[in-house]
């Protein structure tokens, strides 16, 4: 007798220990967790790279070309631009400098960054420039007439994936023959890495237009050939560049 309550004493100590255990084993895993993040829209992930691989192709899209310049605070201007095919620019850019009376090109090669001042309204002069730094230096602001960006630096912040933009497509800019995407920034900095706004492209990266704060550019025709390498407007001279601003005159002596 005592014996079969030993072992039943035994059978119910294993039973207390297996059945939880068993329990486990049979019981349903628990859910996977649910991603609760919203998904990148199919269409805005594809505009991304279109645009990224457009901006890629206007990158080795070497060309001589013309654009208007529409602002809200002055008359339709024309841009030239030259992308040579050893990586020098210069864009020229009308009725910049010195409220609007002074003509200037910018232009980078491999001597360096350039602001050149042309013959115009207020400089009859003859084209000078000025070295402003090596070829990769951003221009200071007060220096910088930005419509040169499109087609130089902010192709490079198009083409990177890691850059906090978002790119949707965009309906065509009114006189513009190319594809067009809005580009709005996802970052909350005060220094964008470019003006959010439409960029328009020619399937062979050919820039055909943009609206950005400077304005609004449109391509002019058919672009050109490119040349090996740009060519400075003048001589480099150890001149004053020229600011966006009309010089204050100091006060002469016999007025203070």
């Amino acid at each position: 007798m005592h014996a079969q309550l030993r072992v039943a004493r035994r059978l119910a100590v294993v039973l207390t220990i297996a059945l939880p255990a068993l329990a486990a084993c049979t019981a349903d895993p628990p859910p996977a967790p649910v991603d609760t993040a919203d998904p990148i829209p199919a269409e805005v992930d594809a505009a991304r790279d279109e645009l990224a691989a457009l901006a890629a192709a206007a990158q080795d899209r070497h060309l001589i070309a013309t654009y208007t310049l529409a602002t809200a605070d002055g008359p339709d201007r024309t841009i030239s631009v030259t992308s040579a095919n050893d990586g020098s620019w210069r864009v020229d850019v009308p009725g910049w400098g010195r409220g609007g009376t002074v003509d200037v090109s910018v232009a980078a090669t491999v001597d360096g960054l350039f602001q050149c001042a042309l013959p115009s309204a207020g400089r009859p002069e003859p084209a000078s420039c000025v070295r402003l730094g090596d070829p990769d230096d951003a221009l200071p602001g007060r220096l910088d007439p930005r419509v040169q960006h499109p087609f130089t630096d902010w192709l490079a912040v198009l083409t990177d994936r890691r850059a906090p933009l978002a790119v949707s497509p965009a309906a065509a800019l009114a006189g513009v023959n190319g594809q067009c995407y809005s580009v709005e920034s996802t970052s909350a900095s005060l220094n964008a890495p470019l003006d959010v706004g439409i960029y328009c492209y020619r399937p062979d990266g050919t820039p055909a237009g943009v609206r950005a704060a400077f304005g609004t550019l449109k391509l002019l025709g058919e672009p050109g050939a490119a040349p090996a390498t740009v060519q400075l407007a003048g001589p480099v001279t150890e001149g004053e560049p020229v600011g966006r601003q009309v010089p204050t005159e100091s006060p002469s002596p016999e007025t203070q």
